[in-house]
């Protein structure tokens, strides 16, 4: 067996013999980028700790990285081979490190590569193989990646998540774990037309956290289980690849994982995510650019429902503008059906013609028009799929995928027809009628099952969950190749939105928040993965009590509505309860501030708070030398913090009442305070 020497690149990295805290087996080396350790031993059983505090130890020396079976797990690997190299490659100088094993009972070969690089400290990266080197096939259920127990430091609660799936609860993305918490986090179809996500997992006590996830370039039908069995007090996290049962590793056979990470962090889940980001763009992910006219505040036509009139959104604008909102949005209900998206005869009589007119009275109204649309998506009856039902996708057993909400089939993403259609669909939209961008909506655009349609030209039917984010693609370069500065906001209603579908918008969405609390946690996720794209709180009417701007506000978002205005609502049955006077002065009061201040461009500094953890919930944004900070709870009443500041003075003001509450400095960085809700504040130099 050859043993490690030590190695030493740059300072960061570090391969050393060391002892083990496990008496069975023998110590093989430790990999150390940042403050990230990672011990490995001679049955390639690892364990990943910080060097900051040895004595809170975040996980075990335990099998990471191992084989399920029939009935066994295949997970010990006595090792027989180490090596270690410097790589250079698209993400940077760093060094892999090599261990190769066998399994005694099974004769599977084990070849761990974990990568480590100066760019990305506090991250490792992980590739696996198993070969079969016995006479005999193996059984195989599923392969664990970064399987990891992390040790509970017995806070309240043990720890907090974030989980990266989707499904029809809609559920939070940020949660407490507490005792019997299992979420599967499978990234492909959770529900007929729920799922995708982002890939990656977060655990976090108080003093530390830890992320999984994959780093492969397209969407993967893997797992992120995270799980705190009951009574049990550690929380297990990992990467799962299940098999199509039964699957039978053959002689000379080998089976490979995805690429793989682990990283570790102080704080919440902000800095994880962050560092995933990076990384994948790194590796070639490109994020939009920041598009101006995104930032701009948003009404929606949504509020008078389908059954809306011309007459009554126009009649709309003139309160839209005095509100000083920029954007006017036209929603569901002008089409004759999803797949035929011309205008139906009931909304629009005079057909394309009027819809034309129809854009140019909201441009003349100062304003800037947007459309709803569901793209991939078509009515069993609609024209498209009664001329083209070879357009749709197929299940295993050839039956269509349905779309629920709007009883409708998924076209598939990569047909000839889906594309040539909507390619078609866009030039109407955006060319012909005049639009000035795009609300693409709906859950199922996260996510699509394998596709069995052979005229969808597919290799393997998986490659359609794949290749979705190209049909994003194709929408978002086929809008901006007309309008450059179109806006185009991506709104998968109430799923975790897929990494791989955020390069192609220049506007993201809370997506139908289910509260306050969702506005304010997913404003920090997507400033975490995608800081330099706008990110909309959407209606505020989906908030809390239907009148929470300071959630959008404090977080960074661009605020919206879908108010009904009294004088307009003559005819649609379907529409809200209109404004009242007092709700138009509350309208008024929080758009003019919103355009005043505009936050939603500024800097969100997400690293200074927990979002778990520390009380009350504080959000961060900085404008130049002001700092703006943003307290929430139910009701506070004693000391708040305010972090990171300079060696200055600095007055803190409420900027929605605009009085003045005291004084902090960075070493008297505290108030006693006392709020409903929430409280916004202005910390600026005296």
């Amino acid at each position: 067996m050859k043993t490690l020497k030590k190695y030493w690149i740059n300072g960061v990295i570090v391969l050393s013999i060391i002892g083990c805290s496990n008496p069975n087996h023998k110590p093989i080396a430790t990999i150390q980028s940042g403050y990230l350790e990672i011990q490995v031993d001679d049955n390639l059983h690892t364990s990943v700790n910080s060097s900051v505090d040895e004595s809170k130890p975040l996980t075990n020396n335990a099998a990471t990285e191992y084989l399920v079976g029939d009935e066994q797990l295949i997970s010990d690997y006595q090792i027989t081979s180490s090596d270690s190299k410097a790589i250079s490659d698209q993400s940077g100088d760093g060094t892999s490190y090599t261990f190769t094993g066998v399994n005694n009972d099974t004769g599977i070969e084990k070849t761990l590569t974990i990568s480590v690089y100066d760019d990305f400290p506090e991250m490792a990266f992980f590739n696996v193989s198993f070969t079969n080197s016995s006479e005999k096939e193996v059984l195989i259920k599923e392969m664990i990646v970064n399987g990891y127990q992390v040790l509970s430091q017995q806070d309240e609660p043990p720890f907090w998540a974030f989980q990266g799936s989707s499904s029809a609860e809609r559920a939070d993305w940020i949660k407490p774990v507490t005792d019997g918490f299992y979420q599967e986090n499978y990234m492909g179809m959770n529900n007929s037309d729920y799922g995708g996500g982002i890939p990656v997992t977060d655990i976090w006590r108080k003093d530390l956290g830890i992320a999984v996830g994959h780093t492969e370039l397209t969407p993967k039908l893997i797992s992120l289980p995270t799980e705190l069995k009951k009574y049990d007090r550690d929380v297990s996290v990992g990467v799962s690849d299940k098999y199509d049962y039964p699957y039978y590793l053959q002689p000379g056979e080998s089976i490979e994982s995805l690429e793989t990470f682990v990283t570790i962090h102080e704080g919440d889940y902000y800095n994880a995510l962050s560092k995933y980001s990076a990384y994948m763009q790194q590796k070639g992910i490109i994020l939009p650019a920041s598009e101006p006219a995104a930032y701009e505040s948003v009404w929606c036509a949504w509020g008078y429902g389908r059954k809306f009139n011309i007459q009554e959104v126009l009649s709309t604008l003139p309160k839209v503008k005095e509100f000083g909102i920029q954007w006017a949005v036209l929603d569901d209900g002008f089409q004759i059906a999803e797949g035929d998206w011309k205008t139906n005869k009931k909304a629009f009589p005079g057909g394309d013609k009027q819809m034309k007119e129809f854009v140019d009275k909201i441009h003349e109204a100062g304003l800037k028009a947007k459309l709803w649309w569901a793209p991939l998506a078509a009515d069993p009856t609609s024209n498209l799929l009664q001329e083209h039902p070879e357009a749709r996708l197929y299940l295993e057993d050839w039956s269509p995928q349905y779309i629920t909400w709007w009883d409708a089939y998924y076209l598939g993403p990569t047909n000839p027809i889906t594309i040539d259609h909507t390619k078609e669909v866009v030039n109407m939209f955006i060319n012909e009628w005049g639009f000035d961008g795009l609300k693409l909506d709906g859950q199922h655009m996260n996510a699509v099952a394998p596709d069995h349609n052979p005229k969808s030209g597919l290799e393997d039917p998986v490659h359609a969950p794949e290749r979705l984010p190209e049909f994003f693609k194709l929408i978002y370069d086929e809008t901006l190749k007309i309008k450059p500065h179109a806006v185009v906001e991506n709104c998968p209603c109430g799923t975790c939105m897929s990494f791989f579908n955020m390069p192609y918008m220049n506007q993201a969405v809370s997506s139908d928040p289910m509260s306050s609390w969702q506005i304010r946690h997913k404003g920090k996720t997507y400033k975490a993965l995608i800081p330099q794209t706008a990110y909309y709180g959407d209606h505020v009417e989906l908030s809390d009590n239907g009148n929470d701007f300071a959630s959008s506000f404090g977080v960074g978002a661009v605020l919206g509505t879908k108010f009904v205005w009294p004088k307009a609502n003559e005819v649609s049955d379907e529409a809200i309860p209109a404004l009242t006077k007092e709700d138009e002065k509350t309208w008024k009061k929080w758009f003019d501030l919103y355009h005043k201040k505009m936050l939603s461009k500024e800097p969100y500094l997400g690293d200074l708070y927990d979002i778990g953890y520390d009380k009350p919930e504080t959000h961060v944004i900085q404008k130049g030398d002001t700092i703006h900070y943003a307290f929430y709870a139910e009701n506070w009443d004693g000391q708040v913090e305010f972090r990171g500041l300079s060696d200055l003075t600095y007055e803190v003001r409420d900027y929605v009442t605009n009085e003045v509450i005291g004084e902090v400095s960075k070493q008297n960085n505290q108030l006693a305070i006392t709020f409903e809700q929430s409280l916004l504040t202005e910390v600026y130099p005296k």
